[in-house]
């Protein structure tokens, strides 16, 4: 039998190697499929309130203005100060398992939406969802980033994005569908519980499958380097808010910028449907089959596209790609909400909506991206969850209800909130291109400074 030469022996060697790399990503591809399913569903829970504007109002006694507190604020107060703290977690235990037990309470917490019966009852239990959903990024993003290669990142993370705008999606399109029908009789009975509203319907309806997947996190396997079983040394958060702070500016203008965008977008996502109803006298149906496919098909093409576009200029010399394609997005969006909230027809703004949806979704790959590029490993879980610490209090809290607060305090009718709209996101997009353009010579001192902490640690 010949003996191997070295040639041959180190071909089959790279082939090996080869083989085993393509078999890793095959995996990494599968668990950021799995962890995109289940932003999908934190989104389906999140998103369903701005369908039931008009049942809630009626119901619970309450104006747009406290509307916006439940589509908003409750939910992202408990979120961004809950993230930080299950971030820090995320950084010593299993992912896999703190996510699982957020996907739990937050599913939990959404059906029981159901039972409401006051404004009151109903802010607690959104505060609740807020509470379980803060479980779920943090921990994504530190996984996702330890199965990929940094040239790969911001793909990969804007397909987890995804899971917003499929969940979004299948929210304003399937709920549509079901409001319709649900709303064909005035009460439904359900056992134990008895005569029902249709929107508690809804709640009941959309909560509690989310439970039922909760079983697939367990084919997630933490990376060989952190066993899902093991526990690894915590990193003071006194030590990561010193690196936080000697990155201050960069965090700053980087969190406040894509803040500002994540306010336009969910200030579009709360309201969208009512600017529809309220402006062009669609049903609900119809504007949740509209608005939902838009967001579904547009939403992904523009996160992904956006994740791609920022892959493409990092590979070819740009290292703060994401940055500058975020700042590109806020001057697009600019004339495009402009365009979709005056439209002087529901034609007209249908047409504006595509743009719309795909500029709104394209941020949310490329910043936290960012944040992992910018931060040594032993940091990420908490880094993120300062990231959406921020960006969900600026977005999510602030975006809804300014909406809500300038249709009904400053226009004091229904029908002004096509300028409601038309006001906090362009002003938004506008103060965001600014912050991260501002942000770009930053963003490189930040790249330097993590190449030389982790040359420093891995010595």
């Amino acid at each position: 039998m010949p003996a191997t030469t070295p040639t041959e022996a180190t071909t089959a060697a790279a082939q090996t190697t080869a083989d085993s790399t393509a078999h890793s990503l095959r995996y990494a591809w599968y668990v950021v499929g799995v962890l995109t399913l289940l932003y999908a569903f934190s989104f389906i829970d999140r998103q369903i309130f701005s369908l039931l504007v008009g049942p809630l109002r009626r119901d619970l006694h309450i104006g747009d203005a406290k509307m916006s507190l439940l589509i908003g604020f409750s939910f992202a107060l408990f979120y961004t100060f809950f993230g930080i703290p299950l971030g820090r977690l995320a950084d010593v235990y299993s992912r896999r398992l703190i996510i699982a037990a957020g996907l739990v309470l937050w599913s939990g917490f959404t059906a029981s939406c159901g039972l409401a019966q006051t404004f009151e009852t109903m802010l607690l239990l959104r505060m609740g969802v807020g509470v379980g959903e803060a479980a779920l990024s943090p921990a994504a993003y530190s996984l996702i980033t330890d199965y990929f290669p940094r040239d790969r990142l911001a793909t990969a993370i804007s397909v987890y994005s995804m899971g917003i705008y499929i969940g979004s999606g299948l929210a304003y399109l399937l709920g549509g569908l079901v409001v319709a029908y649900a709303s064909t009789q005035a009460m439904w009975t359900v056992p134990l519980l008895g005569a029902v509203h249709p929107w508690q319907m809804i709640f009941l309806s959309i909560g509690l499958p989310g439970i039922a997947v909760a079983p697939l996190l367990f084919t997630v396997r933490e990376p060989s380097a952190r066993p899902g079983t093991a526990r690894r040394a915590a990193v003071p958060m006194r030590q990561v808010f010193s690196y936080i702070f000697k990155n201050r500016r960069t965090f700053l203008l980087h969190n406040i910028g894509f803040g500002l965008l994540a306010l336009s977008s969910y200030a579009s996502a709360a309201w969208v449907p009512e600017f529809y109803r309220r402006n062009f006298h669609w049903a609900i149906g119809s504007t949740g089959v509209v608005y939902g496919s838009c967001v579904a098909i547009f939403g992904c093409a523009g996160i992904i596209s956006a994740g791609r576009i920022a892959d493409y200029l990092r590979e070819r010399g740009r290292d703060n790609a994401t940055l500058f394609v975020g700042a590109l997005i806020g001057l697009v969006g600019i004339a495009v909400n402009c365009l979709l909230y005056l439209a002087p027809s529901a034609t007209w703004a249908t047409f504006w909506l595509v743009a719309g949806c795909a500029l709104a979704a394209a941020p949310f790959g490329i910043a936290p991206a960012a944040i992992q590029q910018m931060m040594p490993p032993t940091m990420r879980g908490q880094a993120s969850a300062v990231y959406l610490f921020s960006i969900n209090l600026i977005g999510l809290g602030i975006g809804p209800t300014a909406v809500g607060a300038l249709t009904q305090y400053a226009f004091g009718r229904d029908d002004a909130i096509r300028y409601s709209l038309v006001i906090v996101t362009s002003v938004a997009c506008g103060l965001a291109a600014v912050f991260l353009c501002a942000a770009l010579k930053p963003f490189l001192a930040s790249l330097e400074r993590v190449r030389v902490w982790n040359a420093a640690h891995s010595a």
